[in-house]
């Protein structure tokens, strides 16, 4: 028998899983087909769309689910046997293998609630709670919703028009990701078959065809889907070990769209009406969770002032892949703010214990936050590279770290009190 490293086997093994998990896409399996739209604009959003389990049947997985499930079993035998037990590689690479076995069997149950029930486990529920064991991911959808709607969007700066057709977003995103990845292997492209404005891939950003984007709108795109996004593919394409870093099971939703939220509030370019569409999906999510259907969803977004168009496709984000009928939704869209708060405060816990180093491995590739104090052991010991592409306020931590020292203190003090001490200025000036 010829002897290998760990180093060999950790790669071996990573590259099996990579190889297992490519023909399996989430959102290519419960994406709705156009004739969905035209019947709900035919009946004038009267009805609810025909979309149950055995429309999905009608949708190929692109694989044998039953071949993929005994793959991925056999992947996790051998990953035990070679690395034993004891290894904490071990026990990582094989929760990643179990994720995307759970995905498998997610998929096999589109349009039913078991759907729901494992999008639950792997995504997670409004009714989760963070690490304090006390407040709820709705609970935090309702404190933001209380802010944001009372903020007057047009007291805070001037318009942002969407002037920009998407040939032109892409020119310009071109020119920027050819800056900051140095070369040409990032690359915006027009699409007609996302749902959202943009969608990041391994190397490429779609952008909607048809869409119209603001100068904001850009650079959001910039920082969200380029910076983070493709950046932490890259980062993860570029490790000579660790190849399991570039593809991202669910359990790394949280951390990824966490980080792009922060990149958008750090670099100041995000903006209230953006924090409000992210905030309610939360919102749908919980609703359709207690039980509201596709048609109640459709007019809780209208409520809230949302354009048709917008409605429609806020309300399908909730129940790709689940029930139509509610009580069953794909509850993936709660990653945004979930993974703002839990990167937020690993950064600033990290900061506070003097552990700011850990910080930049959050970009080393598709991660789970709780994974980086391992993946930093595994750095010293030459398995795991540090991230090649970094935002500048990653790169230089400084900035960061005077930030979250004031932020950890604010928690300190009494907000109520200090509410009442300005309303009651606010009531005798303004």
């Amino acid at each position: 028998m010829v002897w290998t490293t760990y180093k060999e086997k950790i790669k071996r093994l990573s590259m099996r899983i990579v190889e297992a998990q490519r023909p399996i896409r989430i959102l290519d399996a419960i994406k709705w087909d156009n004739s969905i739209e035209a019947e709900l604009k035919k009946n004038k959003y009267r009805a609810l769309p025909k979309v149950g389990a055995s429309y999905y049947k009608k949708t190929s997985l692109g694989f044998d689910a039953e071949k993929k499930l005994e793959e991925l079993f056999d992947i996790s035998k051998d990953i035990k046997l070679t690395l034993g037990l004891q290894d904490p590689l071990c026990q990582l690479m094989l929760t990643i293998v179990e994720e995307y076995s759970d995905v498998v069997n997610m998929l096999q149950a589109r349009g039913t609630k078991k759907f729901w029930e494992i999008s639950k486990k792997l995504y997670g529920s409004p009714k989760d709670t963070f690490y304090d064991e006390k407040n709820t991911i709705f609970s935090l959808g309702q404190v933001l919703y209380n802010i944001l709607n009372v903020i007057d969007d047009e007291m805070l700066g001037p318009k942002y028009p969407e002037k920009y057709s998407a040939q032109e977003c892409v020119e310009i995103l071109n020119k920027r990701f050819k800056n900051y990845f140095g070369d040409n292997s990032v690359q915006a492209k027009l699409s007609d078959g996302i749902l959202a404005d943009a969608s990041a891939g391994g190397d490429t950003i779609k952008i909607k065809e048809g869409a119209k984007f603001s100068s904001r709108d850009i650079d959001i795109l910039e920082v969200h889907e380029g910076w983070v996004h493709v950046g932490t593919t890259q980062n993860g394409n570029q490790q000579h070990v660790a190849k399991w870093l570039s593809k991202g099971p669910p359990r790394c939703a949280a951390t990824q769209e966490g980080l792009a939220v922060i990149m958008e509030i750090f670099t100041f370019r995000t903006y209230p009406k953006r924090a409000r569409q992210i905030n309610d999906r939360i919102l749908g999510i919980d609703k359709a969770e207690e039980g509201a259907n596709f048609l109640d969803l459709i007019e809780f977004y209208r409520t809230e002032g949302y354009d048709e168009e917008t409605c429609v496709n806020n309300a399908r984000r909730v129940c790709r892949g689940g029930m139509v009928e509610g009580g069953a939704p794909f509850t993936k869209d709660i990653s945004y703010c979930r993974g703002f708060i839990e990167n937020y405060n690993f950064m600033r816990v990290a900061i506070r214990a003097g552990h700011a180093h850990l910080i930049p491995f959050l970009f080393s590739g598709k991660l789970n936050v709780d994974d980086v104090p391992l993946l930093y052991q595994k750095h010293k010991e030459g398995i795991v590279d540090f991230p090649l592409f970094l935002p500048p306020q990653f790169k230089d931590l400084n900035g960061v770290a005077v930030w979250m020292s004031f932020s950890s203190f604010l928690n300190r003090l009494d907000l109520k009190k200090i509410q009442e001490h300005y309303d009651r200025l606010f009531n005798t000036h303004l």
